[in-house]
């Protein structure tokens, strides 16, 4: 796991200032560092490294990393899990027994196709001295970032926006139509970023830029994959079972290839659980396992782990945090994420990354279970919304009329009732329930893209359920979960890395019919059968909590004077992002009483937060 960056401009650029860039992300890479900087074709090319250590700890992998017959260049962010046997394949001198090399030569071997034998997690920048251009990639489900800046037949490309944002021409002028969006998402979902001119590489994608134009492609296309594997759809449960149970073997055994000491996340949920056990069925010694508690009872899991810990035989290790240390993690967040991001569970995440650090320096998690098997407590409202939609069409057309101004009998329903006839777009159908969130960020922002993903007519699929989980699939699961855990481990030089997401477990997930996922209100149904091959029904058996945060209590409490200050008339005056009199209503009323019932502050609160997690990230970069 490392950090990447450079740029192609017709101007000429000094080694220092690629320096400077790839020193933003030292933490990405705390081991090695390398930059090169060369001419091609009358441009100026800049390639540079920051590298964490885990396959070939040798100089010989050292980065920038050029092939032997100089024609190819590479900086590589990642790892690529079958390299050994892409070796076999290779007709390649090669000098160092790195994953690295491996990609150069797979390049030199098969051209920019080489992508689809390449199962991992990756993102690359390559450049090709034969032709003068450069390739950008970027893994199946985007488990690695990759932004870039282009503007005026110049690129910069960077595994973080800091690195971009040290340019020297980039001009840091926010994207403000993207600010609702973000509002309601919590993040900032690719392509787009908070910059103008500036993208995330999506996932499954390559950009090729040459002679000062860019082309992106798609590589591998997750919709298109899930269809072709649904008619291959598997029948009978306990085969499936038998070759899911496999598939996860193999995924987690090629993810426990490492020259460093390696372990688990361990929360007690089915997913860490299952990785687990898997991994210390695989290992002739304990595996290392981490896991956080909390102080409050309500939130607190590590019992639960602890027990699945012992049962399985790992060297566990459990760590207390209490509010203060979570709240001393809150200035840090514009540092790490820096972009606007306000999923609150990343406080946790850090600091189970923190504790693992301290003996580990690759962690195994259980990322993507819930996607990829329905494991998410919305999933089995979708049954009941498409059930209910005809009747909310009827309800919709016939309380339409209006009884006063501006309102109509619709508007005085019940608000479910409300929820159900007013989701008449198919494009957002398993969207729905967001309806007081989004006229809150309307009133707070003055203009914008839409607060919901207008895409799922392109999924071509009927069926609610499985509809919301491509979704989350394509866009929540990387711009959120998979941004969220890259940025809180690496922040302590932690690789982090995900059985779930292995190219055949994905595909093969998609082959499974559905009710071995779900059927009859049993979320995850396959993987829970998988996990109690290995751990008593008891053990597991619970109510997911999940890493919880009390936002409505600090935002009422120990943030209370910084969301205060960060309402101020004169600051959103001079931002001219939020509406000044509508926000700093809004933000009164919320903090009107001590829970923030006035607004329902436990449900207000993650908008609230994002708020705040934008404001606080605009001091880190623009100044109060």
């Amino acid at each position: 796991m490392c950090g990447i960056c450079g740029f192609v401009s017709p101007s000429e650029i000094k080694q220092e200032t690629l320096k400077k860039m790839n020193d933003t992300m030292y933490h990405r890479g705390p081991d090695d560092s390398g930059e090169v900087v060369f001419h091609a074709s009358g441009k100026c090319v800049g390639l540079a490294h920051r590298r964490l250590s885990i396959i070939d700890l040798s100089f010989l992998a050292h980065q920038p990393m050029r092939s032997y017959d100089k024609h190819v260049s590479l900086v590589f962010n990642g790892e690529i899990y079958n390299f050994k046997e892409l070796k076999e394949q290779l007709d390649y001198p090669f000098s160092s027994h790195s994953d690295t090399e491996v990609i150069i030569a797979a390049y030199l071997k098969w051209g920019i196709e080489c992508l689809s034998r390449l199962n991992g997690m990756f993102a690359f920048a390559l450049y090709d001295h034969r032709d003068n251009a450069l390739y950008l990639a970027r893994d199946r489900i985007g488990k690695k970032p990759l932004y870039f800046w282009l503007e005026n037949n110049e690129i910069v490309f960077a595994s973080e926006l800091k690195a971009i944002m040290s340019y020297p021409r980039f001009n840091k002028e926010i994207r403000r139509e993207i600010i609702p969006h973000y509002l309601y998402q919590l993040h900032i979902n690719a392509p787009d970023t908070i910059f103008k001119n500036t993208r995330k590489l999506k996932a499954g994608h390559y950009l090729k830029f040459k002679d000062g134009q860019a082309k992106e492609e798609t590589w591998w296309d997750l919709i298109a994959v899930y269809h072709e594997k649904q008619k291959e759809l598997t029948f009978g449960y306990e085969e499936a079972k038998h070759i899911l149970k496999e598939k996860l073997i193999q995924a987690v055994k090629m993810r426990m290839i490492a020259d460093v000491p390696l372990g688990s996340f361990l929360s007690g949920g089915y997913d860490s659980s299952l990785i687990t056990a898997l991994m210390q069925n695989l290992s002739d010694d304990p595996i290392k396992t981490f896991c956080i508690g909390f102080e409050d009872k309500r939130r607190d899991e590590a019992p639960y782990a602890l027990a699945i810990a012992k049962h399985l035989g790992t060297k566990h290790t459990e760590h207390y945090i209490s509010e203060a240390e979570m709240i001393s993690l809150v200035d840090s967040i514009p540092k790490y994420y820096d972009e606007p991001f306000a999923d609150a569970s990343q406080i946790p995440t850090m600091l189970v990354s923190k504790l693992a650090r301290n003996d580990v320096t690759v962690i195994l998690t259980g990322d993507a279970g819930d996607e990829f098997f329905c494991g998410y407590h919305h999933y089995p409202l979708m049954t009941w919304a498409k059930i209910l939609d005809f009747p909310g069409a009827i309800t919709n057309r016939i309380t339409r009329f209006p009884i006063g101004k501006g309102v109509t009998l619709l508007d005085k329903l019940p608000f479910m009732v409300q929820v159900i006839a007013k989701n008449r777009n198919y494009e957002t159908k398993t969207q729905f329930g967001g309806l007081n969130y989004i006229k809150m960020i309307r009133e707070m922002t003055f203009c914008g893209l839409p607060e919901l993903y207008h895409v799922e007519a392109d999924y071509h699929e009927p069926n609610w359920q499985r509809r919301r989980m491509l979704l989350d699939m394509m866009h929540y699961l990387p711009g959120d979960i998979l941004c969220k855990v890259d940025r809180a481990s690496m922040k302590y030089s932690l690789e982090a890395r995900c059985p779930f997401l292995d190219v055949d477990v994905m595909e093969y997930s998609f082959s499974l019919h559905h009710s071995y996922k779900y059927q009859w209100g049993n979320k995850k149904r396959i993987i829970k059968d998988l996990a109690y091959e290995y751990i008593p029904r008891e053990l597991l058996k619970r109510r997911k909590k999940g890493f919880c945060v009390p936002l409505d209590k600090w935002l009422h409490g120990p943030l209370r004077e910084r969301l205060i200050s960060y309402a101020n008339p004169d600051l959103l005056k001079r931002q001219e992002i939020f509406n000044p009199a509508a926000t700093q209503n809004i933000i009164n009323n919320y903090l009107a009483s001590n829970d923030g019932s006035h607004l329902k502050g436990n449900v207000y609160s993650n908008t609230i937060w994002a708020f705040f997690a934008f404001q606080q990230w605009y001091e880190e970069y623009f100044g109060k």
